[in-house]
């Protein structure tokens, strides 16, 4: 099968994700040239992406709503890569969708932003980015950077810097395999055929993730249409009828009983 990015696929068929572009570092010091400044920086992120999607949880968890704005980009990703859609307009299977305009810069494509940062740039266009609206540039575009950003040099600005990010019950890593579980009995199991068994299937595991879905603020940023759409319509390959299951049905909201794990 012909890779969906050859670039990124090794000699024996592997899948080997390019090195993230832009490692510059916002400072809650100034000793870099990003200083941490209150408005000056915007988020793109698709809600489909597990790495951004852990962008997303940190900037809820942290209260960094009104310090760091955000743009979702559409869930179909085309031949042109990350698009501005009206969110409010769904894609049938033969319907093409124009572009519209992002608020932030007048984007119509995230690539926009990697051309602006590096003209020369010829590699995926991948989310999320960290965008200075000062400078006009990409700051970074790795969520294992972005992360521990928004966790430290943005305390002065946190609504809620007593988050406890890394604490003794969820840390970083719950986040990060949270990311991966709430995607699994959607798209996994049915669109990669991972499908011996199902997270649901194990009980402490399910209520693992309950447990994490159920904490305040993570449901709101856990978008299954997105989701759904991304994967069943942008893998052509795999999905070449473009439909999109409606299940499964399940309820992350029931009590998830892990108060009596000691």
């Amino acid at each position: 099968m012909k890779a969906q990015f050859e670039k990124e696929q090794s000699d024996s068929g592997e899948f080997q994700r390019q090195e993230d572009a832009f490692r510059e570092w916002i400072s809650a010091d100034g000793s870099t040239p990003y200083p941490a400044v209150t408005g000056r920086y915007h988020l793109y992120v698709s809600l489909a992406c597990p790495w951004a999607s852990r962008t997303v949880i940190f900037r809820k968890l942290k209260g960094l709503e009104d310090a760091i704005g955000m743009t979702v980009v559409d869930p179909i990703r085309d031949e042109k890569g990350w698009a501005f859609r009206d969110p409010d307009k769904k894609w049938d299977n033969t319907e093409v969708i124009p572009p519209s305009t992002d608020p932030v810069n007048g984007f119509h494509y995230l690539s926009e932003a990697y051309e602006a940062t590096d003209p020369n740039f010829d590699g995926r266009v991948t989310v999320p980015v960290l965008w200075d609206k000062e400078a006009k540039v990409i700051v970074n575009n790795c969520e294992d950077d972005i992360c521990p950003m928004f966790n430290n040099a943005f305390n002065v600005f946190a609504k809620n810097q007593e988050v406890d990010l890394f604490d003794k019950r969820i840390v970083e890593a719950d986040w990060r395999l949270f990311c991966t579980l709430i995607r699994f009995d959607v798209v996994y199991h049915g669109h990669f055929k991972c499908n011996i068994r199902r997270i649901i299937d194990y009980p402490n595991l399910q209520g693992y993730l309950m447990d994490l879905y159920q904490q305040p603020g993570i449901a709101e940023t856990v978008n299954f249409d997105h989701i759904k759409r991304h994967y069943y319509m942008t893998h052509t390959e795999i999905n070449p009828t473009r439909i999109v299951p409606i299940g499964p049905a399940f309820d992350l909201t029931k009590p998830h009983g892990r108060e009596k794990i000691s």
